[in-house]
Parts: structure tokens; C-alpha cells; sequence
């Protein structure tokens, strides 16, 4: 869970509406308007990487007077179907993916089950990608992916990298060629696929071993 406690705020006299604050929001809460920025208050999740990017210092993230839980209750999906998208991603349940924010890979496979279609509308459920809004969209896309969804990058915002090789897409040829270098990916491979595969915790354990 995240506890945001966080809004942008933009400052009318300075903002020039160069919307690079739009380019950088992981939720799309923040777009131009008759030449100047206007943030959703609803959507905001506090992340300041608006405030962080704005050329013109137009924008302040100011503390609100109530914080909000953002948080996907995993316990309102079957939790075999939690495990069946997370594997199909090569990602333990339980494995953390976003450690700006602590949100496992659980969490968003339920988003996912719940109906979010893309990395914006995981975030805006989740608080995923609101830290340093870069390490976590691999995971992110590779559990869409592994749900059949592909999400098409959004008209606003640009926190996209697409899906980087994984040590699983490896082909045969460049293992080969680089196995006498020092780099065992077979191995590597086996020891992912053990975390993958780890037994889970308490009550999801149990979950795990009647599938």
C-alpha cells in the first residue's frame, strides 16, 4: 500500500504551458489547459515528478489535510489466478517489484484481474511507478503481457521504455557464444526460476499447493 500524502499544486503566474509536467505523470492526472497546467486532485498520487521536471519551478507539492491509502485489495480476486498471471510474468507473488513504494507483484496481477488495462491505470491503483517511476514498468509490462493485454502508450505521458530483454528470451546462439566469457545464463535461469516457483506465505501457501 501507499499512503499518499501529497498534491501538485502549479502556480498559474509562472506556468508557461510547455507540458512537460503531462509528459512525466505516471497517472495522466495533470494536463494543460487554455495554455496552463491543471491538476486532477483525484489522480494526483503525489509522486513530484511534475514539480521536479518543471522548467519554470511553476508547480509545489503541498501536504494535504487528509492522506489516501492507495492500495488493490488482493483478497477480492481468486488468488489462483493471481499466481497463474504472475508466473506467466516470471514473478513470485510475493516479489517485490516497486521498492520505491514496497507494491509486490501480487498486488498488480490483482489490478490486472480487477480490469486495469495499462501501466497508468495500474499506478493510479496501486501507487507502482510513483517513486522513481522507472525501475518498475519491466514487471508492469510483463504482467499485462502475461494477461493478453498491449497496452498502447497514452497521448499524454511518456514513462515508457518498452519490454527489455529478460534472461528467459535469451536465444540459444548468444548463450552459446558467450558461455565461454564468464556469463551462465542456463544457470541463472535455473535460480530465477526457483524464486518464481518459491513457496508462498501463510494462507496464499495454501493457495499455491492446490494448483
Amino acid at each position: 500500500m501507499k499512503v499518499v500524502n501529497l498534491l501538485a499544486e502549479v502556480d498559474m503566474e509562472k506556468c508557461k504551458g510547455c507540458k512537460t509536467c503531462e509528459k512525466v505523470c505516471p497517472v495522466i492526472a495533470i494536463k494543460v489547459e487554455n495554455k496552463k497546467a491543471v491538476v486532477d486532485a483525484e489522480r494526483c498520487r503525489g509522486c513530484g515528478a511534475c514539480e521536479q521536471r518543471c522548467p519554470f519551478h511553476a508547480i509545489n507539492m503541498v501536504k494535504l489535510k487528509q492522506p489516501v491509502l492507495v492500495k488493490v485489495d488482493v483478497s477480492t480476486v481468486n488468488y489462483s489466478d493471481v499466481i497463474e498471471l504472475c508466473r506467466g510474468a516470471k514473478l513470485n507473488p510475493e516479489q517485490i517489484i516497486c521498492y520505491c513504494t514496497a507494491t509486490r507483484a501480487e498486488e498488480v496481477a490483482a489490478a490486472i484481474l480487477q480490469g486495469a488495462k495499462s501501466p497508468e491505470e495500474i499506478s493510479f491503483l496501486t501507487g507502482v511507478r510513483t517513486g522513481c517511476k522507472v525501475e518498475c514498468i519491466q514487471p508492469v509490462l510483463r504482467l499485462l503481457e502475461s494477461a493478453g493485454i498491449k497496452p498502447e502508450p497514452p497521448k499524454r505521458g511518456w514513462q515508457w521504455y518498452g519490454r527489455t530483454v529478460t534472461v528467459w528470451d535469451i536465444p540459444e546462439e548468444v548463450k552459446q557464444k558467450y558461455a565461454s566469457r564468464g556469463f551462465y545464463f542456463d544457470e541463472d535461469i535455473k535460480l530465477l526460476d526457483e524464486v518464481v516457483s518459491a513457496p508462498l506465505q501463510g494462507r496464499r501457501n495454501t493457495d499455491a499447493s492446490s494448483n
